[in-house]
């Protein structure tokens, strides 16, 4: 019995590998592997939490659920944009932490071969610390996130304390 389960889960990393979730941010398009998403929502009211990092807008209410919500511009180090009705709340799972990201909108589930993926260009160290890799879609190209450097590991053990159910 115990081989079969193992072949299911198997076969579902095997259906979710090379497939990413697309997102934007002004003009760039990102994407987070699918195997952190678990869903997606739009904006919603925010509960500000006094002396968090700028970035970490507050949480949210997800059907009694409280998660913590990271505007992923200002993460980035973007300029702030108001919330409109294209933007989303993308809820992850990293390390069993429940987030929201809050990006401009979401574009669409791609599959990307192995072959159009590559390794990011060694140039701004700051940055590339989230950019796992780079997929190559036609003329484009999507900034593949490390969902596990969004937020460090004293940050994710502070949202838990705080956060946690």
């Amino acid at each position: 019995m115990e081989e079969i389960n193992n072949s299911a889960v198997e076969m579902e990393e095997d259906t979710q590998k090379g497939r990413y979730l697309t997102f934007s941010l002004g003009k760039e398009s990102y994407g987070i592997e699918i195997q952190y998403v678990m869903e997606i929502i739009g904006i919603q009211s925010i509960t500000e939490i006094p002396e968090l990092p700028d970035y970490v807008k507050g949480i949210i209410n997800l059907r009694g659920k409280i998660i913590p919500v990271m505007d992923v511009r200002l993460r980035f180090k973007k300029e702030a944009k108001s919330y409109n009705d294209r933007t989303c709340i993308i809820v992850v799972d990293i390390k069993n932490i429940s987030i929201g990201l809050i990006v401009d909108g979401v574009s669409e589930v791609l599959t990307i071969p192995e072959q159009e993926i590559v390794d990011p260009p060694e140039m701004n160290k700051g940055f590339n610390r989230y950019i796992k890799k780079i997929g190559k879609v036609g003329n484009d190209v999507k900034l593949l996130l490390d969902c596990e450097k969004l937020l460090s590991e004293d940050e994710l053990n502070d949202l838990d304390e705080v956060y946690i159910n």
